[in-house]
């Protein structure tokens, strides 16, 4: 298989910590499954309360994960060019924005919770 050209730049970084970003991109793409798959799960298991909210909520959920893939690549690929080139990792200024999509997806849930026990 052909590698991508920046990874020919630089220096071969040790392995360690290669591998170490490999694993931390694997963590981001599990996370990102598992909400994938909460927002399937949502949508299969309650067609009784299939109202616009629970729906949206699910479409949160995959939009949520997909997100999550799309940032664990960005970042593993930065990572792993920083090391290249003995340059400082990149700060996770997009992990702020997947933590306030989560905490609005669970926000949501909560208020549909509540509304919808009483």
């Amino acid at each position: 298989m052909k590698r991508p050209k920046w990874q020919l730049e630089g220096n071969e970084p040790d392995y360690r910590f290669s591998l170490a970003n490999e694993r931390t991109f694997l963590a981001w793409l599990r996370t990102a499954l598992a909400m994938v798959a909460a927002g399937v799960l949502l949508q299969q298991l309650s067609p009784h309360a299939m109202s616009r909210g629970v729906h949206l909520m699910a479409i949160g959920l995959a939009v949520l994960g997909g997100a999550m893939a799309a940032v664990a690549y960005v970042r593993w690929r930065a990572n792993e060019i920083a090391m290249r080139h003995s340059r400082p990792l990149a700060p996770g200024g997009l992990i702020a924005a997947l933590a306030a999509m989560g905490v609005a997806v669970a926000l949501a849930f909560g208020l549909f919770i509540a509304i919808s026990s009483h």
